[in-house]
């Protein structure tokens, strides 16, 4: 039984974490404003503003920012900074026993992918695959779609995705129901093999990536197939895939091309063109939650993340 955290309401504290890389601090600090617009009051966690080379931080001081926060019954809802990269680092660590008792609202995306998925597997908590603080929210180019994805946290309601979003294109048609796993492409390769192996059994499988050429998309996907994990999916939703042109080669494939070789032959649906990742507007999506995709007429409904 998958566990739909508490909503929000005006008035309630939201924790603030570093989870992988450094923010960018001056773009976490405007951010701010539009927390408080929406209502809420924040604090930072020990050690948001760390930096330890890449990291945010050594990975214990992260993990016990994380911890900390679903441990404070003040803090209402948990939103990342950014992402970047490390999360993966201390997974092993999270005490899932702590965030399955003290359920709440847990957002962020890109690196944050690699702790989505193992909270998702091993509590059973709805977690937000959404625009973070630093990294989008602070930006002068944060758009007011992305704005309006918050308010999800709110209420509970269905999100509805269709063509006046953004184009889609069907891949390959049909209709089908389930749970929506995934996240950034890169993070769910590196899942497998771990105890944290992202899980595609009659689900819906998003995919999304950030500055990653044709022929390196074309080794995930094939990781991924490879795992199993594109036959057992009952549904295929792939995101944005930005800044992946290609540059070490003159002659490639094109991203359509490598799509189309691994995803659009498997007789189910699939649908791509969706604004969800590295992008502006960034459609949020709680993930877990029930979905359903329709690639005959080219949308995706989900089901509250919300109790």
């Amino acid at each position: 039984m998958k566990i739909r955290p508490e909503r929000l309401r005006s008035g309630d504290m939201i924790g603030i974490v570093s989870p992988s890389s450094p923010p960018n601090q001056e773009s976490l600090e405007r951010s701010l404003t539009f927390l408080e617009g929406l209502g809420l009051k924040w604090k930072f966690g020990e050690h948001v503003k760390d930096q330890y080379g890449y990291l945010a931080g050594k990975d214990d001081e992260r993990l016990d920012d994380l911890h900390a926060m679903f441990a404070d019954p003040e803090v209402k809802g948990i939103i990342c900074a950014g992402g970047g990269y490390g999360s993966a680092r201390y997974t092993d660590k999270l005490d899932f026993d702590l965030i399955r008792d003290n359920p709440k609202i847990f957002w962020g995306f890109s690196d944050i992918t690699f702790l989505h998925t193992a909270i998702g597997r091993y509590t059973n908590l709805i977690t937000f695959h959404g625009p973070m603080l630093a990294s989008c929210v602070g930006k002068e180019s944060f758009h007011p779609l992305s704005a309006k994805m918050f308010e999800q946290l709110f209420e509970p309601m269905e999100l509805h995705y269709d063509e006046r979003i953004s184009p889609l294109e069907s891949l390959s048609g049909g209709v089908v129901t389930g749970e929506i796993v995934g996240g950034n492409l890169s993070l769910l390769a590196n899942t497998i093999g771990t105890r944290y192996e992202v899980e595609t059994k009659g689900k819906l499988l998003f995919i999304e990536d950030v500055g990653e050429e044709p022929y390196r998309v074309d080794g995930l996907l094939n990781q991924l197939r490879m795992a199993d994990k594109l036959t057992d999916a009952a549904g295929i939703i792939i995101g944005d895939f930005s800044d992946a042109e290609p540059k070490k080669r003159k002659e490639s494939l094109t991203l359509d091309e490598v799509f189309d070789h691994y995803v659009g032959r498997l007789g189910k649906p699939v649908v791509k063109g969706f604004k969800i990742g590295h992008c502006e507007p960034h459609f949020a999506i709680p993930l877990g939650a029930e979905a359903r995709l329709n690639a005959d007429e080219r949308s995706l409904t989900l089901l509250p993340g919300v109790e």
